[in-house]
């Protein structure tokens, strides 16, 4: 009966958005050749509102910051751009290989 209640609980840890120890950046296919980069996972000690900002600038595109009830916060941006957002990532201090690029 323990272990049933231990593998629940260890369970319900590892889905919960706090112990997601990744950055996931994903791409989706909007209409035509039009696409749009989310990020999620991203920990609380950066200032999402911040970094959409600096994105923006940075790669000179549109976003918005969305409200998921499963994910969180998720940081939307035009275009494909994984790659610049793993850059600038790994530049902020979050290591590479806790960066998980998906799509295509």
């Amino acid at each position: 009966m323990e272990t049933r209640q231990t593998y629940f609980i260890l369970r319900k840890l590892i889905l919960d958005s706090e112990f997601n120890i990744f950055v996931d950046i994903r791409i989706q296919q909007r209409n035509g050749r039009k696409t749009l980069t989310t990020v999620q996972g991203l920990p609380s000690e950066y200032d999402q509102k911040k970094l959409l900002k600096a994105f923006k600038k940075e790669f000179a595109c549109n976003g918005t910051l969305v409200q998921d009830e499963e994910l969180g916060q998720v940081i939307q941006l035009q275009g494909d751009q994984r790659i610049k957002v793993q850059n600038f990532l790994a530049e902020e201090g979050i290591e590479k290989k806790l960066i998980k690029i998906h799509g295509f």
